[in-house]
């Protein structure tokens, strides 16, 4: 099973075709290569193995965050009652 981060683009270097992108609070470059449209900061995209794949409107994009954050948190809850 594979997934699709939601992640905010902070930065975008044209150059090296990368956009430095925030995932749940971790910064990290992405490569652009496989997005046929243009990608603006402040906008929502999809992550998968250090790959920008598609854009995300910012409200699914932030129903998705809270929903991972829920995940981690149950799964850390999880792991304590252990």
């Amino acid at each position: 099973m594979c997934l699709a981060i939601p992640s905010k683009v902070l930065s975008i270097d044209s150059e090296k075709n990368t956009a430095t992108i925030e995932t749940l609070g971790v910064s990290r470059e992405a490569s652009l290569d496989l997005m046929q449209e243009e990608v603006q900061v402040g906008e929502y995209v999809l992550l998968h193995i250090g790959y920008v794949m598609s854009k995300i409107d910012t409200d699914s994009a932030l129903e998705s965050i809270e929903l991972y954050k829920q995940i981690v948190q149950d799964m850390d809850e999880e792991e304590y009652l252990e």
